[in-house]
């Protein structure tokens, strides 16, 4: 039986002139706040996608529900502003609480840090590290839009507290798959080193 419904292309070349379309139809630049904001929110939604393909820990499932709650925020600040919104963000107050019981269930399992630790140890744990970087530049360009435009508190808080979550979910990786944490140590002045530089500002 043949197919009758047309086939959807992935190309409008509508965006050329370097603007595109809000959820409502608000036509805006593709280098405004807000649009920064939704496209660093789908890039932390793909590395948080290849880093599923490496964590080994049942604690990671969660990292699929976390892909949905962030095309749901993708959704919201894609919405012409004045809009109704397509999603209803209450739901963010109980998830960031879930993400926090999270984080702490796994801390209790970790060893404290005294230290910072370097990005890093198994494949896993890099890739959420990586992550982690990501939702923190997703974050800033959330408070940044905010300046200009209201962004929901509880959308800002959940980034927060999801880049936690993906720095703790990292070192727990690590754990399961006995790497330890890369220490971070702070490069020391040697006597050497002191003295060539005490002898260069002689000569100056």
């Amino acid at each position: 039986m043949a197919n009758d419904e047309t086939p959807v292309k992935v190309y409008t070349r509508k965006g050329d002139g370097g603007s595109t379309a809000l959820y409502g139809g608000m036509k805006v630049r593709k280098d405004e706040a807000r649009i920064e904001a939704v496209g660093t929110i789908d890039e932390l939604n793909s590395v948080i996608g290849l880093a599923l393909v490496h964590t080994k820990t049942p604690e990671s499932v969660f990292l699929t529900t976390v892909q949905e709650d962030l095309f749901d925020i993708g959704a919201v600040i894609g919405t012409t502003p004045g809009m109704p919104q397509p999603v209803d963000m209450e739901f963010l107050e109980w998830q960031t609480k879930e993400i926090e019981s999270k984080i702490d269930a796994m801390s209790k399992q970790l060893q404290p840090l005294n230290t910072f630790i370097l990005p890093g140890g198994s494949d896993a744990s890099a890739h959420l590290h990586h992550a982690r970087t990501v939702c923190r530049r997703a974050e800033r360009c959330l408070v940044s839009l905010n300046e200009e435009e209201k962004v929901p508190q509880n959308i800002i808080g959940y980034v927060n507290r999801l880049s936690s979550y993906l720095f703790v979910l990292a070192r727990f990786e690590n754990l399961h798959a006995g790497r330890p944490d890369l220490k971070w140590e702070a490069r020391r002045k040697s006597d050497k080193t002191d003295t060539t530089l005490a002898n260069f500002d002689k000569k100056q």
